[in-house]
């Protein structure tokens, strides 16, 4: 390695008077270097990001490129600089096309054609594969991010920050990120990559800088070190990584899903004629590319969605058409972690005290609510599952991430449910928080809940369940045994490029002549 590309020394950023977000951090990234920045949440990694690409100004520090101290201003300032910032939310227009969305913000007179142009020749030295006409609402996930990155090479980046780039993607589609990556690491780019998955960090990386709780701990090559020691210097203690599969007796299915077919909000089929049944005790993981039918179905089993056609039998009862006070009334043990823990799980505003409330409120005779019982159970909550919180009255909305999820998790656990459907559970959480869930789910299935785990790290679902049913385009492409299968294999599935759905008889349609008892069976009996 040559020339720094980027330096920051002594960098700090407030909040008001009370929120330090960094404090004194110092870190440098190369020509021709991929550096990974690590980081519980809360770390200050975004915040220092977005420093660097102009959204931000730091109150005390300094930022230098080519070594010459520099003052970013804004997003404009950090592309005359040569900087361009990936964001994890895409900031596109879906009716504008990936030329339209690559030139958007800029002032000068364009030809069309010299930017498909120009937009080819970038894809092709680089490796993407892109159609510069083509709409943003016609892309996937993967060809979207695609535009965001070349969007900032077409206006000369040589500095470039990924936050979560893989976050939605597929193992074949993260292995050509990669490729793509490293030619432009070839190409004498300086790139910065916010993750949490430790696997690729040590795949990617040249070297790792750890962030924790705002300041600067250390920098180490990826050559020297290893998952277990980035996360101790994360977290600041030893932590377990391991995730136990827990194996229990088998058990009759609990929920079962029969020729379900939903819509999504805009009236289009998000669910097409899926099948399949969880047992007491099991982890189903559902796997698959972001908007493949996940939120609907999730939805539609809640009593959150109306469904177009088919049978949602738990435990014998049907509850199609029930609405979820209608379900909880009925004795019905059923929970739901939605992915939106702010927007559906929780009220923002509301203390964790009130928000143990929501499913409870209406119980008993009396018109006046018992918040002694409920401060309880929540003070019962923190202690056992570490919540960090000034009080059980604070407003959630002024916790981290981590604690939030644990508050929801916690309160649906606390209801005792047999059948537990949680989407995303640790989605932006670090580390140390996505193990406490993942315990808190194992512990679960312990005591003989099904659960439906909606995921989208594969490692995880593949330590973490039993069997992975994954979807394509609302279709179930095949359930597999988390032990018998590959990331390999289920990323064929998740884009349609394999489909096992006719290999194996798990959750296949119930035959019109079979009792129910007789289905039951015959899928028991299919599974082994």
């Amino acid at each position: 390695m040559e020339n720094k590309a980027l330096e920051l020394r002594n960098i700090t950023k407030r909040f008001g008077t009370k929120v330090v977000a960094n404090n004194n951090v110092s870190l440098s990234v190369y020509k021709n270097e991929i550096l990974s920045l690590l980081g519980e949440n809360g770390s200050g990694k975004t915040t220092l990001m977005n420093m660097i690409s102009g959204i931000y100004f730091p109150d005390e520090g300094e930022i230098l490129i080519d070594g010459k101290p520099v003052q970013i201003t804004s997003p404009k300032v950090a592309y005359k600089y040569k900087i361009g910032m990936i964001h994890q939310h895409f900031k596109l227009v879906d009716t504008f096309t990936a030329a339209e969305n690559i030139i958007l913000g800029n002032r000068e007179k364009y030809n069309m054609k010299a930017v498909n142009l120009r937009v080819k020749e970038i894809a092709e030295k680089y490796g993407f594969d892109i159609d510069p006409k083509k709409k943003i609402h016609e892309m996937s996930v993967s060809e979207k991010q695609t535009v965001e990155i070349i969007k900032v090479l077409y206006r000369g980046a040589d500095i470039l920050i990924l936050d979560e780039p893989t976050a939605v993607l597929t193992p074949q589609e993260i292995d050509k990120l990669f490729s793509i990556l490293r030619r432009m690491k070839d190409d004498g780019k300086a790139i910065i990559i916010i993750t949490h998955k430790l696997n690729e960090v040590m795949a990617i990386s040249d070297r790792v800088t750890i962030l924790r709780k705002g300041e600067y701990i250390g920098t180490v090559k990826t050559a020297d070190t290893n998952e277990k020691e980035l996360t101790e210097m994360m977290v600041g203690k030893k932590v377990d990584l391991k995730i136990d599969r827990v194996y229990i007796e088998k058990k009759k299915p609990l929920l079962e899903i029969r020729n379900l077919t939903v819509k999504s909000d805009l009236g289009s089929q998000a669910v097409n004629d899926v099948n399949f049944y969880i047992r007491g005790g099991e982890i189903l993981g559902v796997a698959g590319i972001t908007g493949c039918g996940q939120k609907e179905l999730c939805e539609a089993i809640a009593g959150l969605r109306p469904i177009e056609s088919g049978a949602i039998i738990h435990e014998g009862e049907s509850i199609v058409g029930l609405p979820t006070r209608e379900i909880i009334k009925r004795g019905i043990s059923m929970s739901f972690i939605p992915e939106d823990r702010l927007g559906m799980g929780l009220a923002p505003s509301f203390s964790m005290t009130d928000n143990m409330m929501l499913k409870t409120y209406r119980e008993g005779k009396s018109p006046f609510v018992n918040r002694k019982d409920a401060r309880s159970r929540a003070e019962q909550l923190i202690e056992k599952l570490d919540i960090v919180t000034p009080s059980t009255e604070t407003p959630v909305r002024r916790l981290s991430g981590g604690n939030v999820q644990k508050i929801l998790v916690g309160r649906e656990i606390e209801s005792g449910p047999n059948v537990i459907i949680t989407a995303y559970p640790v989605r932006g959480l670090d580390i140390n928080s996505s193990y406490q869930i993942y315990n808190i789910l194992n512990e679960q299935k312990k005591n003989g809940v099904g659960i439906l785990f909606v995921g989208e790290d594969l490692d995880v679902m593949l330590g973490l369940c039993d069997k992975i049913m994954v979807l394509c385009h609302g279709s179930v492409m095949g359930v597999v045994h988390a032990s018998k299968t590959t990331k390999e294999e289920i990323g064929l599935m998740m884009t349609g490029s394999l489909d096992m759905s006719q290999e194996k008889e798990y959750g296949r349609a119930k035959d019109s002549n079979l009792s129910d008892e007789e289905w039951q069976k015959a899928n028991m009996e299919a599974e082994g």
